[in-house]
């Protein structure tokens, strides 16, 4: 219990500069498994990527920025906002996953784009990613690509409440307003 009171009492500097490594983590494994697994990632998971790095970003400022107790409100909404529409998308194609539509809604794979369409127009479809989007690829304790988004945007969510609400310790508090330091009158 004293090492989560500790982390509960953390900074939010520190607190979101976690947050960005996080995500920044997240990032970094979906590009892993695309490059390294050759998972081709579908629109609707670069929408996902898009909303972690927007909420990374917005961690990464609010890190170096140090908020007092009204920033650090002001980030933790933004970033909520970010997790809210990652997570709602997350949510959309975690439903097409387990009922998926009769006609895929994502979109034609890479091999039919690279086919079909001379490369200058092929490369704008593939940044906005191939493939469908119901289709799962990939699992990690029976939960794919989809669901381990959506658990993690819902984690950003609570994150993003939790800073809404909480209120900086007391010592920091007084660090905090504490003038620069100067040194003391000299005894003469």
């Amino acid at each position: 219990m004293p090492l989560l009171h500790t982390l509960l009492r953390l900074p939010a500097r520190v607190l979101y500069l976690a947050l960005f490594v996080s995500a920044i983590g997240l990032l970094g494994f979906g590009l892993y498994l695309q490059h390294v697994k050759g998972l081709e990632p579908c629109p609707m998971c670069i929408m996902q990527r898009y909303a972690f790095l927007g909420v990374a970003l917005i961690a990464l400022v609010g890190g170096l920025h140090g908020p007092g107790q009204t920033g650090s409100r002001v980030y933790a909404a933004l970033i909520g906002l970010g997790a809210l529409t990652g997570g709602s998308i997350a949510a959309r194609q975690t439903w097409m996953q387990l009922y998926p539509p009769e006609i895929p809604e994502c979109g034609p794979g890479l091999e039919f784009m690279l086919e079909s369409f001379p490369l200058g127009e092929a490369l704008p479809m593939i940044f906005r990613g191939a493939g469908d989007c119901a289709a799962i690829d990939w699992t990690f304790l029976g939960l794919s690509i989809a669901n381990w988004s959506l658990v993690t945007f819902s984690a950003t969510v609570a994150f993003a409440l939790w800073m809404l609400v909480r209120r900086e310790p007391a010592w920091l508090r007084r660090a905090l307003r504490r003038e620069p330091w100067s040194e003391p009158p000299r005894r003469t």
